[in-house]
């Protein structure tokens, strides 16, 4: 049965075109209601129960749910025409607009994945007695309470939590596994007569924790504190956080799904080789710190990681990738939107990439109270901007998008998205692709700004950008760049780009091919050759880190032609010829530079015979040792093989 979507004017307080929205969506579209949560409910239960019911309502999803269950109905999908197209000084010719909404909303959400995490109500206070004690008290019927004074206090006589004293010197984990490390510790001596005392402090106390609830208002344990799930750290002197604080606290117990945002392929990662450091983008952008190198690769916290997705997006090898959800179901949502858009009839759609609270929360405030969106702009809620990087900018214009958008979040990494903004643009060469990052806090703002802006180019012809993150770069850059063998100058850091070598330099040692991450740098065994092929290049920096004559440099840029996907020759040299068989060997340069530093000055080749072997292949310098009179190989006399005869010869009886 094919879906249908279920209209309502909200009142008559919006314009909707039933017929022009199934056209171009290809969902069969109910008449237009006009209070489905409300007078017209019961018409509402009849759709509902038809099954494949899509509601264009997102206001009364809650109710909309109640009665699916209540007539026993599956849970119908939802999308929100009103606030994001209807509402709106141009809600009268949204009709393409609430068509492609309704169309991406049929694309099935991304199945995430998800970790089991168990919190057994172990909670740590932190903070002054009476603060930390006040707190302790609501929590204790809840919560197994300890409370850390950094200074001996008056203790409490009541047992239901407990209380020690003690320097907090280090702390690590996140909610459920919490560990910390605690100098001085003394703990309350539980015998005796009258008040508790403690025991004499000691250092190296270790102890584990579900829940932290931080009251101390200093410098907090963890970086970026308000993305460590179960580190609580409310503003000590605003009484309605800290209750807020208490109360959350009191409610993580038991076990919660914990979202697995990140998928990592060590095998590509080009953080080090050799104990030689190259890509650390993820190592320092990271704002919770779950990111950690090992060794040659890096290793990343799941239970730490917040996903807000800047390591993604800045990764140049793909060996990071968002995966809730990939970037391959972003694409398709982008695909989907521009290509309703423009069957039902609108021209060169406008893309604003949110986020789905703060973003989403934005926008209907704009539809509610003032001018709302503008026809041509396309809304496209993600769960976090800062992995909206510049592969999926790119492949927004490439699908069809005049201009893309990116509203900026609170939470959000401003300095990674503005950076990814600029890439963008310098890909997108000639075209001048409109790219923008909007830094606004006011929904009235954030309309006069869309209204305001000068109205973009036409978009390209849609193209359909496959692959990794590497790969849909490229083609959108093509199709921003059509028929052009261009090179793009790209901004210092970018992940593609080409490798420089000084000729002159440059002794072919093929140092940096043995610890090329990519497989950008190449050799040739036929011959002393260094290739290169730019398409595979990473930047990372590696190459001319390890470089022993410094004679590699990196050029960011993006290069257009076929050339960029073949190995070209960096630098090649005339082999030596042995001078025994001429077998061809090492670097000509090289070797004659060798004889001139070694033969006749070095001990070990101080003879003409032994300065040879300098200019010799490997078999035959063995060979040349072996029957040379010093030979370093050779033993005694190798004894004679004994016969029967010889056996018979030394019998007396024979």
């Amino acid at each position: 049965m094919a879906k249908q979507l279920i209209l309502c004017d909200c009142l008559g307080s919006q314009a909707i075109d039933g017929a022009a929205i199934g056209a171009a969506s290809g969902l069969a579209c109910s008449r237009v209601h006009s209070g489905l949560c409300g007078a017209q409910a019961e018409a509402a239960a009849a759709l509902i129960a038809q099954g494949e019911a899509v509601i264009a309502c997102q206001q009364e999803r809650s109710f909309f749910e109640d009665l699916a269950a209540e007539i026993e109905a599956p849970t119908p999908l939802f999308v929100d025409l009103r606030d994001r197209a209807g509402w709106s000084d141009e809600g009268d010719s949204a009709a393409p607009k609430m068509a492609a909404l309704a169309a991406e909303a049929l694309i099935p959400p991304a199945g995430g994945k998800l970790l089991d995490v168990t919190s057994e109500g172990l909670c740590l206070i932190l903070g002054p007695a009476e603060r930390a004690f006040e707190a302790a008290a609501q929590l204790a019927g809840s919560l197994s309470v300890t409370v850390l004074l950094e200074t001996p206090a008056e203790l409490p006589l009541d047992r239901g939590f407990d209380v020690v004293v003690g320097r907090l010197k280090f702390a690590s984990g996140a909610l459920g596994q919490f560990a910390l490390r605690v100098d001085a510790l003394q703990q309350v001596e539980r015998g005796g007569r009258g008040a508790f005392t403690l025991t004499p402090p000691r250092d190296g106390g270790q102890t584990e924790c579900d829940v932290i609830l931080d009251l101390r208002g200093g410098t907090p344990l963890f970086p970026a504190p308000e993305k460590r799930e179960g580190y609580l750290r409310p503003d000590p002197g605003d009484a309605k956080a800290v209750a807020a604080a208490i109360f959350e606290a009191g409610q993580m117990v038991g076990t919660f799904e914990k979202p697995l945002y990140l998928a990592y392929n060590e095998h590509i990662c080009a953080h080090a080789r050799a104990e030689q450091t190259g890509c650390s983008k993820c190592l320092d952008i990271c704002p919770t710190g779950a990111i950690t190198p090992d060794g040659e690769h890096v290793a990343i916290d799941p239970m730490i990681c917040a996903g807000c997705g800047a390591c993604s997006a800045l990764c140049p090898s793909g060996a990071i990738t968002y995966d809730d959800p990939p970037v391959a179901h972003a694409v398709r949502r982008m695909q989907v939107l521009s290509e309703t858009y423009a069957k039902a009839g609108g021209k060169a759609p406008r893309l604003l990439v949110h986020d789905d609270v703060y973003g989403s929360e934005m926008i209907s405030l704009s539809a509610r109270f003032g001018r709302g969106l503008p026809a041509d702009v396309l809304p496209l809620a993600v769960g976090t901007v800062t992995g909206f990087g510049h592969a999926e900018m790119l492949a927004a214009l490439a699908v069809g998008f005049a201009e893309v958008s990116v509203l900026l979040a609170p939470k959000a990494e401003a300095g990674v998205i503005e950076g990814e903004a600029a890439l963008a643009r310098a890909l997108s060469g000639a075209s001048g692709a409109q790219v923008h990052v909007l830094d606004i806090a006011d929904p009235d703002a954030l309309s006069a700004q869309l209204y305001e802006a000068a109205k973009p180019p036409a978009p390209i012809a849609p193209v359909l950008p496959l692959g990794d993150r590497r790969q849909v770069t490229r083609l959108a850059a093509k199709a921003l760049n059509p028929g052009s063998d261009a090179t793009l100058p790209l901004p210092a850091g970018a992940p593609y780009g080409a490798v420089l070598v000084d000729t002159d330099a440059c002794t072919l040692c093929l140092s940096c091919v043995s610890l090329c991450p990519a497989g950008a740098l190449l050799d040739n065994e036929d011959m002393p050759q260094l290739r290169f092929q730019e398409d595979a290049c990473l930047q990372c920096g590696i190459c001319k880190t390890i470089c022993p004559e410094q004679a590699i440099a990196l050029e960011p840029r993006m290069n257009l032609s076929e050339t960029a996907l073949a190995q070209v020759v960096l630098h090649e040299e005339e082999p030596y010829a042995c001078i025994e068989c001429g077998a061809l060997f090492g670097v000509k340069s090289t070797v004659e530079r060798i004889v001139e530093q070694l033969a006749g000055k070095h001990p070990m080749f101080a003879t003409s015979e032994a300065g040879k072997m300098i200019r010799m292949c490997d078999n035959c310098r063995v060979n040349a040792q072996f029957h040379q009179q010093n030979n370093p190989f050779s033993g005694g006399e190798r004894p004679k093989p004994r016969t029967t005869d010889d056996y018979y010869s030394e019998r007396k009886d024979h």
